[in-house]
């Protein structure tokens, strides 16, 4: 059944026009005082770096021209860069983290890493709500989502994604379990070898973020999206949804980057957490912000703020989901 915690059309969006308040005013005036260091917990040039560099600009502008200089710590499906951030780096709202909300809470409930969520760590601006998808390489003999499936109650079926934790792998078996068809997921440890190796005929399908999909028209083609609606659907064929194909209820699965904190820094130092709050919110007006999505290839339907709350919301639900499939999870691993 689909749960309030994984619905996300009627997510708010409004905020982003919000007038500066004369405290927050005052408090920009002293803060920051110096740039920014923010730890993404993949690899440099996978999709969350290229959203980030593209928000931060415009962020930028509104936050004393202050600069954002990232690092970057890839490794167990983003664990090391978690604790690395909530361990080693200073809670002075200084230190931001710019994460993958979906995989990495799924890594979070599967690995029970060294830090505790919501306690250690808050996500505060969502940027984007991106459908999971299934692909295969253009000249695929596989033309419909159902052909895959009918082979897959056949014989395994070979599905790349780029962790085992992540919101299309939960698709993906959530799927075979529906429909009683073998796939056997691949990790590739991120978004571009993911679809390289469908390109190259390594693997057979793949499971990712549309998003990513999107640019590579005419050498892939996505077959369906694990969504209620697909929302890019200009720009991958009028694809149809998984419930829509097979009668099932498979909760909307979607990835979501998000700049998170320290949730000590929001206690110690609100007037600078309003501050990063407020700003951030304004960046989605930023037509620079908006035109650097697009050279970067990020469909604009698919940017959608989200406040801390529906961060949080997000957050936990895809911990409860990661536990409803964490044998299937944990098996594939």
């Amino acid at each position: 059944m689909q749960t309030p915690l994984m619905t996300r059309r009627a997510a708010l969006a409004g905020l982003a026009g919000a007038a500066m308040t004369p405290g927050l005013a005052a408090a920009q005036a002293a803060f920051p005082a110096r740039n920014f260091r923010v730890v993404i917990p993949t690899g440099q040039g996978g999709g969350a770096d290229r959203l980030a560099r593209s928000f931060d600009d415009g962020w930028s502008k509104l936050l004393n021209g202050r600069q954002f200089e990232y690092e970057f710590h890839a490794g167990a499906a983003g664990q090391v860069g978690y604790e690395l951030f909530v361990q080693r780096r200073d809670p002075d709202a200084y230190n931001l983290l710019f994460g993958n909300m979906g995989p990495e809470m799924i890594m979070y409930a599967l690995q029970r890493p060294r830090f505790r969520f919501p306690e250690d760590l808050s996500y505060f601006c969502r940027i984007d709500i991106d459908d999971s998808a299934i692909y295969v390489r253009e000249n695929s003999p596989f033309r419909r989502v159902e052909d895959i499936v009918a082979e897959a109650k056949r014989r395994p079926v070979n599905v790349a994604v780029s962790r085992i934790p992540h919101p299309a792998s939960i698709g993906m078996l959530a799927l075979g379990e529906a429909q009683g068809a073998r796939f056997n997921l691949i990790p590739y440890g991120g978004g571009s070898p993911t679809m390289v190796a469908v390109m190259s005929g390594e693997a057979e399908v793949g499971a990712l973020p549309v998003s990513g999909l999107t640019a590579q028209a005419g050498r892939l083609r996505v077959l369906a999206v694990f969504a209620r609606e697909n929302v890019v659907a200009r720009l991958t064929q009028n694809a149809p949804t998984v419930n829509q194909v097979f009668g099932t209820t498979i909760p909307d699965l979607y990835s979501s980057r998000s700049w998170a904190i320290h949730t000590r820094a929001i206690d110690r130092y609100p007037d600078r957490f309003r501050l990063l709050e407020e700003t951030a919110a304004r960046v989605f007006n930023d037509q620079d912000f908006r035109a650097a999505l697009a050279r970067a290839g990020q469909p604009d339907e698919t940017v959608r703020f989200g406040n801390r709350a529906l961060c949080t919301e997000y957050a936990l639900g895809m911990i409860e989901l990661a536990n409803r499939y964490r044998q299937q999870l944990s098996a594939q691993r």
